[in-house]
């Protein structure tokens, strides 16, 4: 008789080869290519920070032209922001959410798989555009009129447009999955004073991006229309308003930041206690504190516009909220300090990747405090150090959290431990780059440096600062290479991970690592919010099939009610499907035809993209099936 492991496998495992390959809904599946090609990305945008940092290392120099400057420092910026961060923080999200919540899959699998396409696919796009010397070449910010036609022709903004709206498809679909997924399909008792504080998260960002994203959609497609076709919003003489723009793109602009900040606050939630040897302190209030940063977030958009002369008063109310988001963030910041000093800190590289983030996010914390005092703001506005605060807040805020959260979870995903060496190694190759290569920006700011310049005359005050700058971008990229060798060498020849390395609470750490297709044998039924370590049996009663529900009879896992969790239906997951691929594909052809003015290619994607939707929902026998 077949073991409940085995008849699990045989209805949730997907076949080997090219197919599965381009059908796959597996969660963990679409999470690691999530993280894998956000990496890239990451990658991409370093070279091109590599080469702007050679261009400046010294006055006056030529190593590339300033058009083709422009080109390389936005997309530097458009790259790590929509292309590497977010995204790579959803590949964590994809890959760990269901396993922390106890549930077998996502909401929507195939929603899932199709966000995943869209991003590659929006991803290569976009960066098709530097092969032909056509990148946008405005900054991630495209502030109009520079992004108009009389003073950008060509296609280097349209990239920017189309890709950008392509881009918040697979956003969108993402967040809608999260938010579902956190609602509806969380193990029976794990009510939402019991979820983890990486769930909470993942839920304010979803909700933010839900919110914000329209304002940016609704931007470029604004620009489009003025572009292509003769439209006049931000025509000023002809009734239309330039700073229509700003106020559009911002109102997505700094939401985004906490977008891209908030799980990687939840990743350091989730790490701290762990090695700290205890729970977090002041759970509640660090869940609470998440929340009212994403709410916050959304009405302080206009002190990225302190000097384009707006009424005194909106923005002495802006200037207030910009000072009340310190609060929320410096709860968290107190209750991983206190968890710390409370606990028994091992100081593993994961753990030392958290403490360098706390340190470099306090500090971009205090001179975003400064921005927050109007007259200094204006002051300072469209300087270098714009550029160290914006760096030492998402760089700092986000980048160490994820290389802390690869040394962390990559166990997990790959079954194989990394080297406690290298790792140290890359966490202070990268701690001092990091510093070495933007505290000075902070005092080129300072010396009178604008930003988004390709070279400089020599004895401005800025010929040091900008090499000892330079010279910490290198070693910086020295730390990212040593991480890359360290993941190379574990996949071939680490350590057996085991299924709970770190010793934590959480369940993903209940199962076997890598994790099977079907995640839990049975469904864990939760009772606290440290469950590992208020259980330690919980692993064997999982995979022995006493822990919860065990469904083993089909395509199935647990749907709860929203609040506490309490089982109320067993959910059909659809299984292995093209349509989601061939959909994305379609609306590529779509914007393809757009960028370059053929409508008929543009017509054909849309039916590519309809026919594809058409076959994705069609109900046959197996979905038949599966919704009984």
């Amino acid at each position: 008789m077949a073991t409940i492991a085995q008849r699990l496998t045989s209805i949730w495992e997907e076949g080997p080869g090219l197919s599965s390959a381009l059908t796959t809904v597996d969660h963990k599946r679409i999470g690691k290519r999530y993280i894998y090609t956000a990496l890239f990305f990451f990658m991409l945008a370093g070279l091109e920070a590599m080469v702007m940092r050679a261009q400046l290392a010294r006055p006056e120099q030529s190593l590339v032209s300033p058009n083709e400057y422009n080109q390389l420092f936005t997309m530097h910026g458009v790259t790590m922001i929509f292309f590497f961060a977010t995204p790579m923080l959803s590949g964590f999200g994809n890959y760990f959410l269901p396993l922390m919540l106890g549930a077998r899959d996502m909401a929507f699998p195939r929603l899932n798989a199709f966000g995943y396409w869209v991003f590659l696919l929006s991803g290569l796009f976009m960066s098709s555009s530097l092969l032909i010397g056509r990148a946008p070449t405005d900054g991630w910010f495209n502030y109009t009129p520079f992004a108009l036609n009389q003073y950008s022709p060509g296609l280097n903004i349209d990239f920017y447009t189309l890709g950008i709206i392509f881009l918040g498809i697979s956003s969108t679909a993402g967040a809608i999955n999260f938010i579902v997924t956190i609602f509806k399909l969380r193990a029976p008792g794990m009510t939402v004073a019991r979820m983890p504080l990486f769930s909470w998260a993942i839920l304010a960002t979803s909700f933010s991006i839900v919110f914000a994203l329209p304002s940016l959609t609704v931007a470029n497609l604004l620009l489009e229309l003025q572009r292509r076709f003769g439209f006049h919003f931000f025509d000023v003489a002809k009734g239309g308003d330039d700073l229509l723009w700003q106020h559009l793109f911002w109102i997505f602009g700094h939401p985004d930041v906490y977008i891209i900040v908030l799980p990687a606050l939840g990743i350091v939630s989730t790490i701290i206690p762990v090695f700290s040897r205890r729970p977090i302190v002041a759970y509640p209030y660090v869940a609470l504190a998440t929340i009212i940063t994403a709410i916050i977030g959304f009405g302080v958009w206009v002190h990225h516009m302190f000097a384009t002369g707006l009424p005194n008063l909106s923005m002495t109310f802006f200037s207030a909220a910009s000072l009340l988001i310190t609060i929320p963030a410096g709860v968290q910041i107190f209750a991983w300090l206190t968890t710390m000093v409370k606990g028994k800190v091992q100081l593993k590289t994961p753990m030392l990747f958290m403490i360098g983030f706390i340190v470099v996010f306090v500090l971009g914390g205090l001179t975003g405090v400064m921005f927050a005092a109007i007259p200094f703001d204006q002051q300072i506005t469209d300087s270098y150090f714009v550029v160290a605060h914006f760096h030492y807040v998402l760089f700092g805020g986000a980048v160490f959290p994820i290389f802390g959260a690869m040394y962390f979870w990559l166990p997990k995903m790959t079954g194989k431990m990394l080297s406690e060496r290298l790792g140290k190694w890359s966490f202070w190759l990268i701690f001092v780059g990091f510093n070495v290569t933007f505290f000075p920006m902070h005092i080129m700011g300072l010396l009178g440096m604008p930003r988004r310049i390709y070279t400089y005359q020599p004895n401005l005050g800025w010929d040091i600062p900008n090499l000892i700058s330079s010279i910490g971008a290198y070693v910086l990229a020295a730390g990212v290479i040593v991480f890359l060798i360290d993941f190379y060498l574990s996949v071939k020849r680490g350590a057996p991970a085991g299924p709970d390395p770190w010793g934590a609470e959480s369940l993903e750490w209940a199962i076997e690592s890598p994790p099977p297709a079907y995640n839990f044998a049975s469904i864990p039924v939760v009772s606290s919010r440290q469950p590992l370590w208020d259980n330690p049996n919980l692993p064997t009663e999982i995979a022995a099939g006493r822990a919860g529900p065990l469904l083993a009879d089909g395509h199935q896992t647990v749907g709860t009610s929203m609040l506490d969790a309490d089982e109320e239906d067993v959910l059909a997951m659809p299984g292995e499907s093209p349509w989601p691929l061939a959909t994305a594909v379609g609306m590529l052809v779509l914007f393809f035809g757009m960028l370059v003015s053929h409508y008929s290619i543009a017509i054909a994607g849309g039916v590519m993209t309809a026919g594809g939707i058409a076959a994705w929902l069609w109900p046959t026998a197996d979905t038949e099936t599966e919704a009984h």
